[in-house]
Order: C-alpha cells, then sequence, then structure tokens
C-alpha cells in the first residue's frame, strides 16, 4: 500500500496568497492512521493558516486535501468536519452560557441522519437518535472527568476542564482527524502533563489521527512521531523530534539553540 493509500490526511501543494502576499506555500503533509505528528514554527510562520486552510475557512489557491481519500479541499467547514476531520481552537471557542451537556451534543448532533420530515412527524427513529446522541454524550464526559458537571453552564469550569470540553465536543462529531490549535496555551505545568496524557489516550482510546500545533517545545517534542516545521509559509525540515532538534535551519529560525 502507498503512504498516500495509507494516510488519513493526505496533503499536497497547498498554498494561499492575501493581497499579493504568499502566506502558505505549497504546503504538503502525509498524517497516517494512528499518527500524532507536530506543526511548529515561529509567529506568523503560517500555522494557523494552515489550519484555516485544512478546516475550510480559507479556500485554497492550489492544491488538494483528502480526507480517508476523499477529496475536501474547496469545501465548506461544516462539510469537511462531515468527512471526518475537526479542531480545536487556541482561544477556546466555547459556548459559555450553555450547559456542559449541551455544548457536546452540538458536536454529536453533526452525526444525526434523520432529515426534516422525520423530525416533523416525530418518528421513531428521531427517538433513537436523541437517544444515541444522549449516551454518546454521557459517555465522553464520563471519559473526559466531567459527568458530574454536566448540567453547569460550561463558562463555570476551570481553564482545563474547558479545554478537556473543547476536545470532547470535537470527538462528539466521530472525527477521523484531531486538528489541536495550541492545546497547551495558558495551562500550568500539572496541566499541561494531563494534557499530554490526555492526547496519548484520546488517539489510542478512539483511533485518532492527531496533528497539533504548539509552542510549548517540550510538550511537542514529547508526545509527536513526526514533526513539521514552517517558516514565512514555507516548509523548512521535517522528520523526528530528535532530528528536529538537531537540524541546523530549525534552531536557527525557531529554537535559536539546540532542545
Amino acid at each position: 500500500m502507498s503512504e498516500a493509500s495509507s494516510s488519513l490526511l493526505e496533503v499536497r501543494d497547498l498554498s494561499i496568497s492575501f493581497g499579493g502576499l504568499r502566506a502558505v506555500e505549497r504546503f504538503s503533509l502525509s498524517l497516517p492512521a494512528g499518527g500524532l505528528y507536530g506543526l511548529i514554527g515561529p509567529n506568523g510562520a503560517g500555522k494557523t493558516t494552515v489550519f484555516n486552510l485544512l478546516t475550510g475557512v480559507y479556500r485554497p489557491d492550489s492544491g488538494t486535501m483528502r480526507v480517508a481519500g476523499e477529496r475536501v479541499d474547496g469545501r465548506k467547514t461544516h462539510e469537511i468536519v462531515r468527512s471526518g476531520m475537526v479542531r480545536t481552537f487556541q482561544n477556546i471557542r466555547l459556548f459559555g452560557a450553555l450547559s456542559v451537556l449541551d455544548n457536546v451534543r452540538l458536536g454529536c448532533q453533526l452525526r444525526r441522519q434523520h432529515g426534516l420530515w422525520a423530525s416533523v412527524s416525530g418518528s421513531g427513529r428521531v427517538a433513537a437518535s436523541e437517544r444515541a446522541i444522549n449516551e454518546r454524550c454521557g459517555e465522553l464526559l464520563e471519559l473526559f472527568g466531567l459527568g458530574a458537571r454536566r448540567h453547569e453552564q460550561a463558562r463555570n469550569l476551570s481553564y482545563g476542564e474547558q479545554r478537556r470540553l473543547e476536545i470532547a465536543r470535537a470527538l462528539g462529531t466521530e472525527p477521523k482527524v484531531l486538528l489541536l490549535d495550541e492545546p497547551a496555551a495558558g495551562m500550568n505545568p500539572k496541566e499541561k502533563l494531563e494534557l499530554m496524557e490526555l492526547i496519548h489516550f484520546i488517539r489510542e482510546r478512539f483511533k485518532l489521527a492527531v496533528l497539533l500545533i504548539e509552542h510549548d517545545m517540550k510538550l511537542v517534542m514529547t508526545i509527536s512521531q513526526r514533526i513539521t516545521v514552517l517558516d514565512h509559509g514555507e516548509i523548512i525540515a521535517e522528520g523526528t523530534p530528535l532530528e528536529m532538534q538537531q537540524n541546523p535551519k530549525v534552531i536557527e529560525a525557531y529554537l535559536g539553540e539546540p532542545v
């Protein structure tokens, strides 16, 4: 089997410009099932722009994206989510006034299969779908240690709990690929350690491929199998964490000294 056919996320030569400025230039990545890859680079390198391209926030000028073999470049965000790729954000984007449970339900709702007529007629299929969603939400909240707080408003959770809730909501969409945008931002050392354990857990428990942007070099070097390094929108290096720690281009552009 070729690398492309075995990859859950296959990106080839993705590019975009803003007002004549090339923000991302020919970005390519092959993320296999079970892969846990990191994307790093200095501020302004184009990392978040790559995530916005992957999730349909921006439409690429050129290049292709496939999720589990299905081409998704140029599609809208909700269509990409339904194809199996979902993200979290550096700045947590929960619905603070909604309950913890309802935040996760929003993710699970994307998997509802019944149509408008079934909803209006109140068929048994709708009831079965609602039960399945509630069961799924309950399982996710228990797994993430939030079961006892399901009826509280999301804004009342601690920062670390809100981060777990955001990931639980993303998992409610039943993704194949999970994109984590600086998940350790704002966390203390204890929370970062718990986050590392959580990322390993969800990758193994849900059989996901994970791609994360992260500035915490200890975290990204510890948990990533491979790392891609961006600078000024271009890939300057990719390889294992050890190779990136010793790469002169990476040291000069980002690390400053060997890690």
